[in-house]
């Protein structure tokens, strides 16, 4: 197959939609396919274009098996709701005439991702030219968010105007999917038919990501004993995590020496929990780690803390969870009863209300309080893993479903 990938993040981020579209573009591309991937610069989750890259300039690489052309794109440093527009559409306009030129390479399929809905028309218009299918993939609701989380105001001709434009675009896909069953279904209220709604889920590379005891050189970094319970937030530190509790939660268990708090990674929130947490001496803060220490960070953990805020709920699935998940340690999510997030974490650890910080201590100190538990969900959670989120499961069934597409456009 011919697959034109289309969207403003890729690997080498290391966290996110770019991590997952990077590595399915390897992935196919392992499989024999020609791939192309029209993107930007990477800059997430830092806002900060990468090393070896420029914000400014036109750039083509041959990147992990597929030809991969980076766009111009403006990253605001401090990004808010009127510099994210601008960010998003900076590289829709950059972009179009790369995707405008690929019209002569007459790709099979044009697969855009939603974060950034700025490049559903251009794909669209794309696919149009040579008369191709386009499949457009949904990693967050990013129009819904925008507003439920306050990025934008709601309500209002503004948001009128945005829930139009969105649904008069994507019910023109061929397909339209999405990395949860809730999101499969809400993009049915979107005007997608039913029929050309799938299920892609983010994946995880179990064999990668897998449960190791014993000695951990993270521990060992933080200076702890075998009987402290690490409490582990990993990831991207955005605005739409919910990190604002990390600090109230550490705090809580300030005069408990059996439990320890590690924070990990980057983003736009990033220096504010660092302030919020400043003192805190049962807090450690590292920055994000490089993919082949991954593993090692997601087992120093004994818990794992995926907080969110109640706004965000079946808007987006947290990408992080999987790896979460495949680590064998349980999950403290903070997530309404019904919600995916909910559904997911059940038995595999605890879900408490998003907001509700005396549930959220209470679930802490259940789990800090009773190792076996911990034991018995950290296992429900790797077996899960394993079945529903290996990365070879999930993308041969999407590569079937590719080629479901491409032949029903030349029968």
């Amino acid at each position: 197959m011919r697959i034109l990938v289309y969207g403003i993040n890729h690997a080498p981020e290391l966290t996110g939609i770019g991590k997952y579209t990077g590595e399915m573009a390897e992935w196919l591309a392992g499989q024999g396919h020609e791939v192309r991937v029209v993107t930007a610069p990477p800059y997430y989750p830092a806002w900060q274009v990468c090393d070896g890259y420029q914000a400014g300039r036109y750039k083509t690489e041959q990147f992990q098996g597929a030809t991969v052309y980076r766009c111009p794109l403006w990253v605001p440093s401090q990004p808010s709701g009127l510099k994210r527009l601008l960010h998003l559409f900076s590289f829709a306009l950059t972009s179009l005439p790369v995707m405008l030129a690929q019209t002569a390479w007459r790709p099979e399929v044009v697969f855009t991702v939603e974060p950034a809905f700025f490049c559903a028309p251009v794909a669209l218009f794309t696919a149009g030219l040579i008369g191709q299918p386009a499949w457009l993939h949904v990693q967050d609701f990013e129009i819904d968010a925008a507003f439920d989380l306050g990025l934008l105001p709601a309500n209002g001709r503004i948001h009128r105007f945005a829930l139009a434009f969105e649904q008069a675009f994507t019910r023109r896909f061929r397909r339209v999917s999405s990395i949860s069953p809730n999101m499969v279904r809400r993009s049915l209220t979107k005007g997608v038919a039913p029929a050309r709604a799938v299920l892609f889920p983010n994946w995880v590379d179990v064999d990668a990501v897998h449960p190791v005891r014993g000695e951990n050189a993270f521990r060992k970094q933080l200076g702890l004993s075998p009987d402290q319970v690490l409490l582990l937030y990993s990831g991207n530190m955005g605005g739409k995590q919910g990190l604002e509790i990390l600090g109230p939660l550490a705090q809580h268990f300030a005069a408990d020496p059996r439990v320890r708090f590690l924070f990990c990674g980057d983003g736009a929130f990033r220096p504010q929990l660092e302030q919020i947490v400043q003192g805190m001496k049962n807090v450690s803060l590292l920055p994000l780690q490089p993919v082949e220490r991954l593993n090692e960070l997601l087992n120093a953990a004994d818990i794992h803390l995926l907080p969110q805020k109640a706004d965000a709920a079946d808007l987006v699935m947290p990408s992080k969870l999987t790896g979460m998940l495949s680590s064998g340690r349980p999950v403290i999510a903070t997530a309404a009863e019904g919600t995916q997030v909910a559904e997911v974490v059940r038995g595999r650890g605890l879900a408490v209300p998003a907001g509700d910080r005396n549930a959220l201590y209470q679930a802490v100190t259940l789990l800090v309080e009773n190792r076996e538990q911990r034991l018995q969900m950290g296992t429900a959670a790797r077996a899960y893993a394993v079945e529903n989120l290996g990365k070879e499961q999930v993308l041969r069934r999407f590569e079937v479903e590719l080629q479901q597409l491409i032949a029903e456009t030349t029968s």
